[in-house]
């Protein structure tokens, strides 16, 4: 078929095949697979690793992702053929390109550094999250502190007024107690207002008490 590998690298290679005219199939069948040794492997599509498929239309396919300084086989067929020896070509591919390793050591750099960024967005996270809760918990045991004061406040301040209030309720009862204290006996005097106009006759001494109290009869009205 003349098939014909170019532009070899460490990772990858160009194949190229002339169109076949007696290929009436939909599309070709590229087959490649590493550390081939013609003595030990055969030409059958189970030993291939890797196969492909490329329209008809198109006549080359680059081969990627292979590994540096390995010695590969590819072959070319039609959709449902088997490959022979003239339809295969061997290759070695190259040491790894300086590109290709400047690029692998970035992605490595970059994903070292996704991950710690994620790790350390979690960790400012719980913090966050600590923080926020100890602070909720301080402001909610300072308002209820601030409450107990004021209840206690409340308290001394009622506490206070009861105290008056008993000091004032003593002091108007003391009187009573002075009059009670001076008739042992619990019998109380009322006083008597006179009528000078009323009462012109003189009032008897009683036994019972030192003030006067007119005689039966002898007041016409008592206001």
């Amino acid at each position: 078929m003349g098939i014909t590998v170019q532009n070899i690298t460490g990772s990858t290679a160009m194949v190229i095949w002339p169109k076949m005219a007696s290929c009436a199939d939909t599309f070709y069948s590229v087959m490649y697979h590493p550390n081939w040794n013609s003595m030990l492997s055969s030409y059958s599509r189970k030993s291939f690793q890797k196969e492909e498929r490329v329209p008809t239309t198109r006549s080359s396919f680059v081969v990627e992702n292979l590994t540096p300084l390995t010695t590969y086989i590819v072959c070319v067929t039609c959709q449902s053929a088997s490959p022979s020896s003239d339809q295969c070509r061997v290759f070695n591919t190259l040491e790894r390109d300086p590109a290709s390793a400047s690029n692998t050591k970035k992605e490595l750099a970059l994903g070292i550094w996704l991950t710690s960024s994620i790790l350390l967005l979690i960790i400012a996270a719980i913090l966050l999250y600590g923080c926020l809760h100890i602070l909720c918990r301080r402001t909610r045991e300072h308002l209820q502190g601030q409450n107990g004061t004021s209840e206690q406040d409340h308290g001394k301040a009622w506490t206070k007024n009861t105290a008056q209030d008993s000091e004032e309720l003593g002091r108007q009862s003391q009187p009573m107690q002075d009059t009670e204290e001076k008739h042992p006996g619990g019998i109380q005097l009322a006083t008597i207002i006179e009528n000078p106009s009323a009462c012109k006759e003189p009032v008897m001494p009683t036994s019972k008490s030192r003030e006067r109290v007119p005689t039966r009869g002898q007041c016409s009205a008592i206001n």
